[in-house]
Protein backbone atom coordinates (compact mmCIF):
# COMPACT_ATOMS: atom_id res chain seq x y z
CA UNK A 1 0.00 0.00 0.00
CA UNK A 2 1.39 3.47 -0.86
CA UNK A 3 2.45 5.48 2.09
CA UNK A 4 0.08 8.60 0.43
CA UNK A 5 -2.97 6.09 0.70
CA UNK A 6 -2.18 4.66 4.10
CA UNK A 7 -2.20 8.03 5.42
CA UNK A 8 -5.22 8.95 4.26
CA UNK A 9 -7.38 5.97 6.16
CA UNK A 10 -5.23 6.46 9.17
CA UNK A 11 -6.85 10.39 9.38
CA UNK A 12 -10.32 9.06 8.31
CA UNK A 13 -9.69 6.79 11.46
CA UNK A 14 -8.46 9.69 13.68
CA UNK A 15 -11.62 11.92 12.32
CA UNK A 16 -14.15 8.89 12.90
CA UNK A 17 -12.29 8.17 16.31
CA UNK A 18 -12.52 11.78 17.26
CA UNK A 19 -16.08 12.28 16.32
CA UNK A 20 -17.14 9.09 18.24
CA UNK A 21 -15.28 10.25 21.51
CA UNK A 22 -15.79 14.21 21.14
CA UNK A 23 -18.64 14.96 18.72
CA UNK A 24 -20.34 16.92 17.63
CA UNK A 25 -17.44 18.82 16.16
CA UNK A 26 -17.01 21.13 13.22
CA UNK A 27 -14.53 20.92 10.50
CA UNK A 28 -12.25 23.67 11.91
CA UNK A 29 -11.96 22.13 14.94
CA UNK A 30 -11.41 18.75 13.90
CA UNK A 31 -8.39 19.93 12.00
CA UNK A 32 -7.23 22.25 15.40
CA UNK A 33 -7.30 19.18 17.49
CA UNK A 34 -5.79 16.71 14.79
CA UNK A 35 -3.41 19.29 14.18
CA UNK A 36 -4.49 18.28 10.05
CA UNK A 37 -4.70 20.64 7.23
CA UNK A 38 -8.52 21.72 7.07
CA UNK A 39 -8.68 20.98 3.07
CA UNK A 40 -7.65 17.74 4.35
CA UNK A 41 -10.01 17.90 6.89
CA UNK A 42 -13.12 18.90 4.39
CA UNK A 43 -12.07 16.75 1.68
CA UNK A 44 -12.29 13.66 4.14
CA UNK A 45 -15.08 14.46 5.93
CA UNK A 46 -17.28 14.98 2.20
CA UNK A 47 -15.90 11.41 1.92
CA UNK A 48 -17.52 10.06 5.20
CA UNK A 49 -20.74 12.00 4.73
CA UNK A 50 -20.83 10.53 1.03
CA UNK A 51 -20.72 7.46 2.88
CA UNK A 52 -23.10 7.83 5.72
CA UNK A 53 -20.42 7.55 8.52
CA UNK A 54 -20.79 10.95 9.34
CA UNK A 55 -23.80 13.10 9.83
CA UNK A 56 -24.01 16.89 8.76
CA UNK A 57 -26.09 18.51 12.09
CA UNK A 58 -26.08 22.29 10.04
CA UNK A 59 -25.60 25.49 11.86
CA UNK A 60 -26.60 25.01 15.57
CA UNK A 61 -26.97 27.80 17.60
CA UNK A 62 -25.87 31.51 17.50
CA UNK A 63 -22.80 32.82 15.96
CA UNK A 64 -19.46 33.42 17.54
CA UNK A 65 -18.61 36.57 19.77
CA UNK A 66 -16.56 37.89 16.70
CA UNK A 67 -19.91 37.51 14.53
CA UNK A 68 -20.93 35.63 11.54
CA UNK A 69 -22.79 32.25 11.71
CA UNK A 70 -22.00 29.36 13.95
CA UNK A 71 -19.96 26.06 11.64
CA UNK A 72 -21.72 23.43 10.56
CA UNK A 73 -21.47 20.89 13.36
CA UNK A 74 -20.59 16.86 12.32
CA UNK A 75 -21.05 13.79 14.17
CA UNK A 76 -20.83 9.79 13.81
CA UNK A 77 -23.87 8.44 12.67
CA UNK A 78 -24.22 5.45 14.89
CA UNK A 79 -26.74 4.00 12.56
CA UNK A 80 -24.74 3.67 9.29
CA UNK A 81 -24.43 -0.24 10.02
CA UNK A 82 -26.00 -3.15 12.13
CA UNK A 83 -24.66 -5.91 12.87
CA UNK A 84 -26.05 -9.28 14.07
CA UNK A 85 -25.74 -10.78 17.00
CA UNK A 86 -25.65 -14.58 18.19
CA UNK A 87 -25.69 -16.22 21.24
CA UNK A 88 -26.35 -19.87 21.46
CA UNK A 89 -27.28 -21.75 23.99
CA UNK A 90 -27.50 -25.48 24.29
CA UNK A 91 -31.49 -25.32 25.02
CA UNK A 92 -31.95 -21.47 23.89
CA UNK A 93 -30.90 -19.23 20.86
CA UNK A 94 -30.86 -15.38 21.25
CA UNK A 95 -30.26 -13.00 18.14
CA UNK A 96 -30.71 -9.58 18.14
CA UNK A 97 -30.24 -7.07 15.36
CA UNK A 98 -27.80 -4.23 16.82
CA UNK A 99 -26.78 -0.64 15.61
CA UNK A 100 -23.13 0.76 15.98
CA UNK A 101 -24.11 2.52 19.38
CA UNK A 102 -24.95 -0.92 21.90
CA UNK A 103 -29.12 -0.30 20.88
CA UNK A 104 -30.94 -3.41 20.43
CA UNK A 105 -33.43 -2.73 17.39
CA UNK A 106 -34.85 -6.20 17.16
CA UNK A 107 -34.49 -9.52 18.88
CA UNK A 108 -35.82 -12.87 18.53
CA UNK A 109 -35.20 -16.21 21.02
CA UNK A 110 -36.14 -19.62 20.80
CA UNK A 111 -36.10 -22.94 22.94
CA UNK A 112 -34.23 -25.23 20.78
CA UNK A 113 -31.15 -27.90 20.94
CA UNK A 114 -29.39 -27.01 18.30
CA UNK A 115 -27.34 -29.88 17.43
CA UNK A 116 -25.51 -30.78 13.50
CA UNK A 117 -28.76 -31.58 12.27
CA UNK A 118 -29.85 -28.32 13.50
CA UNK A 119 -28.08 -26.41 11.77
CA UNK A 120 -30.03 -25.93 9.48
CA UNK A 121 -32.18 -23.48 11.62
CA UNK A 122 -29.71 -21.95 12.99
CA UNK A 123 -29.43 -20.19 9.56
CA UNK A 124 -33.13 -19.71 8.84
CA UNK A 125 -32.80 -17.70 11.50
CA UNK A 126 -29.76 -15.65 10.67
CA UNK A 127 -31.53 -15.39 7.35
CA UNK A 128 -34.49 -14.29 8.99
CA UNK A 129 -32.48 -11.56 10.90
CA UNK A 130 -30.87 -10.09 7.35
CA UNK A 131 -34.34 -9.42 6.19
CA UNK A 132 -35.67 -7.69 9.05
CA UNK A 133 -36.85 -4.12 7.43
CA UNK A 134 -34.15 -1.26 8.14
CA UNK A 135 -34.34 2.26 7.84
CA UNK A 136 -33.53 3.77 4.59
CA UNK A 137 -29.35 3.64 4.32
CA UNK A 138 -28.92 1.04 6.64
CA UNK A 139 -27.48 -2.17 6.08
CA UNK A 140 -26.20 -5.64 7.74
CA UNK A 141 -22.78 -5.01 7.53
CA UNK A 142 -21.41 -8.37 9.91
CA UNK A 143 -22.34 -11.33 11.92
CA UNK A 144 -21.14 -11.77 15.65
CA UNK A 145 -21.86 -15.45 16.93
CA UNK A 146 -21.01 -16.57 20.97
CA UNK A 147 -20.60 -20.30 20.79
CA UNK A 148 -20.38 -22.52 24.50
CA UNK A 149 -17.34 -24.03 23.95
CA UNK A 150 -13.86 -24.08 22.27
CA UNK A 151 -13.69 -21.94 19.49
CA UNK A 152 -10.75 -20.77 16.92
CA UNK A 153 -11.52 -17.40 16.43
CA UNK A 154 -9.50 -16.33 13.63
CA UNK A 155 -11.00 -19.41 11.52
CA UNK A 156 -14.31 -19.39 12.93
CA UNK A 157 -14.13 -22.72 13.36
CA UNK A 158 -15.96 -24.49 16.45
CA UNK A 159 -13.90 -26.76 17.86
CA UNK A 160 -16.15 -28.77 20.52
CA UNK A 161 -18.89 -27.34 21.64
CA UNK A 162 -20.97 -30.64 24.07
CA UNK A 163 -23.96 -28.85 24.23
CA UNK A 164 -24.39 -28.30 20.89
CA UNK A 165 -23.19 -31.98 19.48
CA UNK A 166 -20.66 -29.37 17.09
CA UNK A 167 -17.15 -30.87 16.79
CA UNK A 168 -14.33 -29.30 13.96
CA UNK A 169 -17.35 -27.30 12.64
CA UNK A 170 -16.46 -24.41 10.13
CA UNK A 171 -19.83 -22.24 11.44
CA UNK A 172 -17.73 -19.03 9.95
CA UNK A 173 -17.73 -20.73 6.52
CA UNK A 174 -20.66 -22.10 6.46
CA UNK A 175 -22.75 -18.97 7.13
CA UNK A 176 -20.27 -16.67 5.10
CA UNK A 177 -21.73 -18.82 1.98
CA UNK A 178 -25.38 -19.06 3.07
CA UNK A 179 -25.76 -15.87 4.20
CA UNK A 180 -23.21 -14.02 2.64
CA UNK A 181 -22.11 -11.68 5.40
CA UNK A 182 -19.07 -11.69 7.38
CA UNK A 183 -19.26 -13.87 10.13
CA UNK A 184 -17.05 -13.88 13.46
CA UNK A 185 -17.26 -16.68 15.87
CA UNK A 186 -16.11 -16.13 19.57
CA UNK A 187 -16.90 -18.48 22.93
CA UNK A 188 -19.82 -17.61 24.37
CA UNK A 189 -18.18 -16.54 28.21
CA UNK A 190 -15.70 -14.29 25.69
CA UNK A 191 -18.61 -12.63 24.19
CA UNK A 192 -20.58 -11.60 27.20
CA UNK A 193 -17.66 -10.32 28.68
CA UNK A 194 -17.33 -8.10 25.29
CA UNK A 195 -20.51 -7.23 25.81
CA UNK A 196 -20.56 -6.01 29.85
CA UNK A 197 -16.93 -4.15 28.72
CA UNK A 198 -18.92 -2.25 25.91
CA UNK A 199 -22.17 -1.83 27.51
CA UNK A 200 -22.53 -2.89 30.74
CA UNK A 201 -21.01 -2.67 33.90
CA UNK A 202 -17.56 -2.60 33.18
CA UNK A 203 -17.47 0.01 30.78
CA UNK A 204 -14.66 2.28 31.06
CA UNK A 205 -12.58 -0.41 32.28
CA UNK A 206 -9.26 -1.42 30.64
CA UNK A 207 -8.73 -4.92 33.06
CA UNK A 208 -11.33 -6.35 33.44
CA UNK A 209 -12.50 -10.36 34.19
CA UNK A 210 -16.63 -11.37 33.93
CA UNK A 211 -16.95 -14.80 35.84
CA UNK A 212 -20.17 -16.34 34.56
CA UNK A 213 -21.35 -19.06 36.96
CA UNK A 214 -24.27 -20.94 34.82
CA UNK A 215 -24.27 -24.58 34.93
CA UNK A 216 -20.62 -24.76 34.43
CA UNK A 217 -18.30 -21.77 35.27
CA UNK A 218 -16.22 -20.10 32.92
CA UNK A 219 -14.34 -16.01 33.14
CA UNK A 220 -13.75 -13.90 30.15
CA UNK A 221 -10.67 -11.95 30.51
CA UNK A 222 -10.34 -8.31 29.04
CA UNK A 223 -6.77 -6.80 29.10
CA UNK A 224 -4.98 -3.33 28.44
CA UNK A 225 -9.10 -3.05 26.53
CA UNK A 226 -8.41 -6.11 24.49
CA UNK A 227 -9.57 -9.73 25.02
CA UNK A 228 -7.10 -12.21 26.06
CA UNK A 229 -7.67 -15.81 25.01
CA UNK A 230 -4.24 -17.34 25.74
CA UNK A 231 -2.11 -19.54 23.86
CA UNK A 232 -4.68 -22.40 23.02
CA UNK A 233 -7.71 -19.79 23.20
CA UNK A 234 -8.54 -21.65 26.81
CA UNK A 235 -7.71 -18.66 28.96
CA UNK A 236 -10.51 -18.10 31.82
CA UNK A 237 -11.31 -21.81 32.31
CA UNK A 238 -11.58 -20.76 36.09
CA UNK A 239 -13.96 -23.76 36.44
CA UNK A 240 -10.97 -26.18 36.93
CA UNK A 241 -9.55 -23.95 39.83
CA UNK A 242 -8.31 -26.53 42.71
CA UNK A 243 -9.71 -25.22 46.01
CA UNK A 244 -7.83 -27.73 47.88
CA UNK A 245 -4.82 -30.17 47.63
CA UNK A 246 -7.08 -32.82 48.10
CA UNK A 247 -8.30 -32.21 44.58
CA UNK A 248 -5.05 -32.97 43.01
CA UNK A 249 -4.45 -35.62 40.90
CA UNK A 250 -8.07 -36.61 39.47
CA UNK A 251 -9.47 -35.98 35.93
CA UNK A 252 -11.69 -33.90 35.14
CA UNK A 253 -13.58 -34.38 31.64
CA UNK A 254 -16.85 -32.63 31.54
CA UNK A 255 -16.97 -30.52 34.04
CA UNK A 256 -13.88 -28.70 36.21
CA UNK A 257 -13.31 -29.22 40.05
CA UNK A 258 -14.50 -25.78 40.37
CA UNK A 259 -18.14 -26.46 38.79
CA UNK A 260 -18.49 -29.76 40.38
CA UNK A 261 -18.42 -27.24 43.83
CA UNK A 262 -20.29 -24.31 43.06
CA UNK A 263 -21.50 -24.56 39.56
CA UNK A 264 -25.35 -25.50 38.72
CA UNK A 265 -24.55 -28.68 37.54
CA UNK A 266 -22.60 -29.63 41.34
CA UNK A 267 -25.64 -27.76 43.11
CA UNK A 268 -28.36 -29.31 41.64
CA UNK A 269 -26.03 -32.96 41.85
CA UNK A 270 -25.56 -32.32 45.74
CA UNK A 271 -29.23 -31.92 46.37
CA UNK A 272 -29.93 -34.89 45.02
CA UNK A 273 -27.13 -36.69 46.33
CA UNK A 274 -29.01 -35.28 49.80
CA UNK A 275 -32.17 -36.59 48.21
CA UNK A 276 -30.77 -39.74 48.68
CA UNK A 277 -29.71 -39.54 52.10
CA UNK A 278 -33.06 -38.60 53.06
CA UNK A 279 -32.88 -34.97 52.92
CA UNK A 280 -33.61 -31.82 51.26
CA UNK A 281 -37.18 -32.19 51.45
CA UNK A 282 -38.04 -28.35 51.29
CA UNK A 283 -35.93 -28.09 47.65
CA UNK A 284 -37.51 -30.84 46.29
CA UNK A 285 -40.73 -29.33 47.45
CA UNK A 286 -39.97 -26.25 45.43
CA UNK A 287 -39.87 -28.78 41.79
CA UNK A 288 -42.93 -30.68 42.72
CA UNK A 289 -41.28 -33.72 43.20
CA UNK A 290 -39.33 -33.32 40.17
CA UNK A 291 -35.88 -34.19 41.15
CA UNK A 292 -34.60 -33.80 37.57
CA UNK A 293 -35.77 -30.68 37.76
CA UNK A 294 -33.52 -29.08 40.81
CA UNK A 295 -31.42 -26.30 40.00
CA UNK A 296 -28.83 -23.43 41.26
CA UNK A 297 -32.53 -20.92 42.40
CA UNK A 298 -34.44 -23.75 43.96
CA UNK A 299 -31.80 -24.18 46.41
CA UNK A 300 -31.15 -19.91 46.70
CA UNK A 301 -35.13 -19.75 47.35
CA UNK A 302 -35.33 -22.89 50.45
CA UNK A 303 -32.04 -20.84 51.71
CA UNK A 304 -33.84 -17.96 51.67
CA UNK A 305 -36.94 -19.23 53.22
CA UNK A 306 -34.90 -20.76 55.99
CA UNK A 307 -33.72 -24.27 54.94
CA UNK A 308 -30.83 -25.03 57.00
CA UNK A 309 -29.57 -27.58 54.20
CA UNK A 310 -29.93 -25.25 51.52
CA UNK A 311 -28.20 -22.48 53.82
CA UNK A 312 -25.32 -24.96 54.56
CA UNK A 313 -25.08 -25.07 50.49
CA UNK A 314 -25.24 -21.43 49.71
CA UNK A 315 -22.06 -21.08 51.99
CA UNK A 316 -20.26 -23.67 50.74
CA UNK A 317 -20.18 -22.35 47.24
CA UNK A 318 -20.14 -18.26 48.21
CA UNK A 319 -17.12 -19.85 49.63
CA UNK A 320 -15.58 -21.59 46.88
CA UNK A 321 -16.20 -18.58 44.78
CA UNK A 322 -14.57 -16.21 46.72
CA UNK A 323 -11.80 -18.55 46.10
CA UNK A 324 -11.89 -18.07 42.96
CA UNK A 325 -12.04 -14.23 42.66
CA UNK A 326 -9.44 -14.02 45.16
CA UNK A 327 -7.05 -15.93 42.99
CA UNK A 328 -8.78 -13.95 39.46
CA UNK A 329 -7.85 -10.79 41.47
CA UNK A 330 -3.96 -12.14 42.97
CA UNK A 331 -3.09 -13.03 39.35
CA UNK A 332 -4.67 -10.38 36.61
CA UNK A 333 -4.90 -7.50 39.33
CA UNK A 334 -8.21 -6.43 37.38
CA UNK A 335 -10.17 -3.50 38.03
CA UNK A 336 -13.37 -5.00 38.36
CA UNK A 337 -14.53 -8.47 37.99
CA UNK A 338 -18.24 -8.88 37.18
CA UNK A 339 -20.21 -11.87 38.52
CA UNK A 340 -22.74 -13.00 36.35
CA UNK A 341 -24.95 -16.50 35.28
CA UNK A 342 -28.07 -18.12 35.94
CA UNK A 343 -27.05 -19.20 39.93
CA UNK A 344 -25.80 -15.67 40.16
CA UNK A 345 -29.30 -14.32 38.51
CA UNK A 346 -30.88 -16.32 41.27
CA UNK A 347 -28.77 -15.76 44.24
CA UNK A 348 -26.93 -12.39 43.56
CA UNK A 349 -28.53 -10.79 46.93
CA UNK A 350 -27.00 -14.13 48.24
CA UNK A 351 -23.68 -14.24 47.20
CA UNK A 352 -22.18 -10.57 46.10
CA UNK A 353 -21.75 -9.04 49.74
CA UNK A 354 -20.44 -12.40 51.17
CA UNK A 355 -18.04 -13.03 48.87
CA UNK A 356 -16.76 -9.52 48.61
CA UNK A 357 -16.28 -9.85 52.77
CA UNK A 358 -14.02 -12.96 51.98
CA UNK A 359 -11.88 -11.34 49.76
CA UNK A 360 -11.42 -8.10 51.50
CA UNK A 361 -7.65 -8.74 53.04
CA UNK A 362 -6.68 -11.88 51.35
CA UNK A 363 -5.59 -9.81 48.28
CA UNK A 364 -3.09 -7.50 47.83
CA UNK A 365 -5.13 -5.31 45.96
CA UNK A 366 -9.12 -5.65 45.95
CA UNK A 367 -10.73 -5.22 42.62
CA UNK A 368 -14.48 -3.67 42.51
CA UNK A 369 -16.84 -6.31 42.85
CA UNK A 370 -20.10 -6.34 40.95
CA UNK A 371 -22.86 -7.93 39.28
CA UNK A 372 -23.94 -7.95 35.58
CA UNK A 373 -25.61 -4.95 34.45
CA UNK A 374 -27.01 -6.66 31.23
CA UNK A 375 -27.81 -10.21 32.42
CA UNK A 376 -29.28 -11.94 29.11
CA UNK A 377 -28.74 -9.42 26.82
CA UNK A 378 -24.87 -9.14 27.12
CA UNK A 379 -24.31 -12.39 24.55
CA UNK A 380 -25.96 -10.44 21.55
CA UNK A 381 -24.14 -7.13 22.49
CA UNK A 382 -21.13 -8.91 22.88
CA UNK A 383 -21.45 -10.36 19.30
CA UNK A 384 -22.14 -6.87 18.21
CA UNK A 385 -18.84 -5.91 19.61
CA UNK A 386 -17.20 -8.34 18.10
CA UNK A 387 -18.03 -7.71 15.03
CA UNK A 388 -17.10 -4.10 16.07
CA UNK A 389 -13.67 -4.83 16.45
CA UNK A 390 -13.51 -7.63 13.77
CA UNK A 391 -14.92 -5.92 10.14
CA UNK A 392 -13.28 -3.73 8.11
CA UNK A 393 -16.26 -1.34 7.99
CA UNK A 394 -15.02 1.49 6.48
CA UNK A 395 -12.62 -0.66 4.23
CA UNK A 396 -9.58 1.19 5.88
CA UNK A 397 -7.88 -2.22 6.78
CA UNK A 398 -6.24 -2.92 10.24
CA UNK A 399 -6.10 0.18 11.28
CA UNK A 400 -9.57 0.20 11.96
CA UNK A 401 -9.09 -2.30 14.38
CA UNK A 402 -10.48 -1.27 17.88
CA UNK A 403 -11.66 1.96 16.99
CA UNK A 404 -15.50 1.48 17.76
CA UNK A 405 -15.01 -0.12 21.01
CA UNK A 406 -13.28 3.08 22.49
CA UNK A 407 -16.00 5.46 21.30
CA UNK A 408 -17.68 7.67 23.84
CA UNK A 409 -19.77 6.35 26.04
CA UNK A 410 -23.04 7.85 26.60
CA UNK A 411 -21.79 10.92 28.93
CA UNK A 412 -18.32 11.61 27.11
CA UNK A 413 -20.08 14.10 24.64
CA UNK A 414 -18.34 17.94 24.74
CA UNK A 415 -21.10 19.38 26.53
CA UNK A 416 -22.15 16.84 28.58
CA UNK A 417 -19.32 16.29 31.30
Amino acid sequence: MEWSTRLRRLNRVAILQLLCDRGPLSRVEIAKILQLNPSTVTRIVHELIEENWVLDRGNKGEGSAKGGRRPSLLEFNYRAALIIGLDLGGTKVAGAIVDLEGNILYRQSFSSCLGRDGLESLVNLVQMLATVPCSPGQEIKAIGIGVPGIVRSKEGVVVWAPSLGWRELPLKRILEERVGIPTFVENDVNLRTLGEHWRGAGQGTHNLVCIFIGTGIGAGIIIGGELYRGANEAAGEVGYILPDEKYLGKQYDEFGCLEHLAAGFGIAQRVRAAVQEGKGEAILKLTGGKLEEVSAEHVFTAARNGDLLAQQIVTDVLKYLAIAVANVASILNPEMIVLSGEVVKSGGDLLLERIKKLVQGAVPVMPKIVLSRLGDEAGVLGAAALALRSVEFLTLGDVTRGWAMTSRTQDSRVGSK
